[in-house]
């Protein structure tokens, strides 16, 4: 008599669907905008709140300095200790057209009262202009960027597929004995 097969039970199916759809969900917000040229930021101050909340994802694409207009969010880094460490996601409130064909930028977060106290000149020829966001994806994100998170992530399910391959073995070790006996 042929063994039936075995039957994965439904919270195993809809545990599986569900990392499935993860993966799957992670690699279109992370990978697929990467591939189409996208650069991703995610927005973790409040001063563009109403516009891109903190924990969103911005998607900048790269386009020509001499393409940007007042009214355009960029993401860019401010003057060194003109303004804070690291990148910033802001509007372009001005831009003042200097002798000899620079141009020196004045931003503003869409929720600050007052514009940047800062100004700056792009020298490369290329800037990272906002083009889409995805609100609040940026929280899971940063989120994977701690290493307990990640250990869990990839431990728990690690830990659950040796589990059940050690069940299965121990099953079908369990039948062999008891077919042995038999014969």
């Amino acid at each position: 008599m042929p063994a039936a097969a075995p039957t994965r039970s439904p919270l195993r199916r809809i545990a599986g669907g569900l990392l499935t759809a993860g993966a799957l969900a992670v690699a279109l917000v992370v990978l697929v905008p990467a591939l189409l040229g996208y650069q991703r930021y995610v927005i973790t101050s409040g001063s563009m709140t109403g516009t891109y909340d903190r924990g969103s994802i911005v998607y900048d694409r790269v386009v020509p300095t001499r393409s940007l207009d007042v009214g355009d969010v960029i993401t860019y880094a401010p003057p060194a200790g003109a303004g804070p460490a690291g990148l910033v996601t802001h509007r372009i409130a001005a831009i003042t057209p200097q002798p000899g064909g620079a141009r020196v930028f004045r931003t503003k977060g869409d929720a600050n009262p007052v514009k940047d106290p800062w100004t700056f000149t792009l020298t490369r020829p290329t800037q990272a202009r906002v083009a889409f966001h995805l609100p609040y994806v940026g929280y899971a994100l940063a989120a994977l960027a701690e290493r307990k998170v990640r250990m869990v992530l990839i431990g728990v399910p690690a830990l659950l597929v040796a589990l059940s391959v050690l069940a299965g073995l121990w099953r079908e070790a369990g039948e062999a004995a008891a077919e042995a006996r038999r014969a």
